[in-house]
């Protein structure tokens, strides 16, 4: 390991390949604990498009479970069996789970992960443009973490939703560009 962390090497050395068995495994979904629903809610749909892929209560348990992702609302099966099994075939879904209460609750908010203790990062959001999505949000009163042309970092954003955790807002096509910028910068060759 050198002061840069691993080496491209000594990273392609420490993957192995996985056990037969997980190549159907895939990326599902990553949960979000979410103060209050109505306001989670409007940010991921209105703000960031997406849709509510399907909703689960657990009354005896007092929460609630909101399924959010990117797919065409006609594609959402009505039968709910069926949309229970589409809703989990998904990949890349956001769980927000809210505990009922929290939203009247003064005293309750939940830990970002990008101050001590440093944990959870966030969740990233390709867009085809990053400084059209930052009109939107600059339009909506979104809270910014990062503009896209502030910092050594050009072209992306970082914005945090309703409870504050940041999502990263990124260009694919841009994401080279700012590897090149990430690894110079770390080796301290550029300002």
């Amino acid at each position: 390991m050198t002061d840069q962390g691993l080496t491209n090497e000594a990273a392609a050395a420490a993957c192995k390949e996985g056990n037969p068995i997980t190549k159907d495994f895939m990326m599902q979904q990553t949960m979000l604990r979410v103060k209050d629903p109505v306001k989670s809610l409007d940010f991921y749909t209105r703000i960031l498009g997406m849709t509510l892929l399907q909703k689960f209560d657990f009354p005896s348990m007092r929460f609630s479970l909101y399924f959010m992702g990117y797919e065409d609302k006609k594609e959402i099966p009505a039968d709910v069996k069926e949309r229970t099994a589409w809703t989990f075939s998904r990949r890349a879904t956001i769980e927000l789970t809210h505990n009922w209460g929290s939203e009247t609750d003064d005293s309750q908010s939940y830990h970002n992960g990008n101050s001590d203790p440093r944990g959870f990062g966030h969740i990233g959001i390709a867009v085809p443009d990053v400084y059209a999505a930052c009109k939107l949000f600059e339009e909506n009163g979104v809270t910014f973490v990062k503009k896209p042309d502030d910092g050594k970092m050009k072209g992306l954003a970082f914005i945090q939703d309703p409870d504050g955790y940041w999502i990263e807002i990124l260009s694919p096509n841009n994401m080279e560009k700012l590897r090149n910028t990430r690894v110079v910068t770390k080796r301290g060759l550029s300002k």
